[in-house]
């Protein structure tokens, strides 16, 4: 339902999306998790400092982990354990890299290059 039509239902029916999209998001983590060696974990919230992963899904994580978004590498990440929050477990980054959709370039690219050749015969 786009956001839009979301404002025009009744309040009550508005708290309960709101009320299923919470418990949907406990229970599967969303698409996001995080992934070290073999093993996923969904991952309950992110922001840039962090994130939090239930308790009873991933054990004492801490090292370089990769965050996902469904199949794609969102970022990788350094993190260390944090403290428990209620029945996550935070962990905070120490560093963090964007993934990078494309290869890096060994040169610089001209702005005006031609994206490709046309021959004539």
């Amino acid at each position: 339902m786009s956001q839009p039509d979301f404002y025009h239902l009744p309040k009550e029916v508005r708290d309960g999306l709101i009320a299923a999209r919470a418990r949907h998001q406990r229970a599967t983590g969303g698409r996001l998790r995080v992934q070290v060696g073999d093993d996923w974990y969904p991952i309950r919230s992110c922001d840039d400092t962090g994130f939090e992963v239930g308790l009873d899904a991933a054990p004492k994580l801490r090292g370089l982990v990769e965050i996902h978004d469904g199949p794609r590498v969102v970022r990788s990440a350094l993190i260390v354990a944090g403290d428990p929050n209620g029945d996550a477990m935070r962990y905070e980054f120490k560093r963090v890299t964007a993934a990078r959709q494309t290869a890096p370039l060994d040169y610089e690219r001209d702005g005006e290059a031609p994206a490709g050749l046309i021959t004539v015969r």
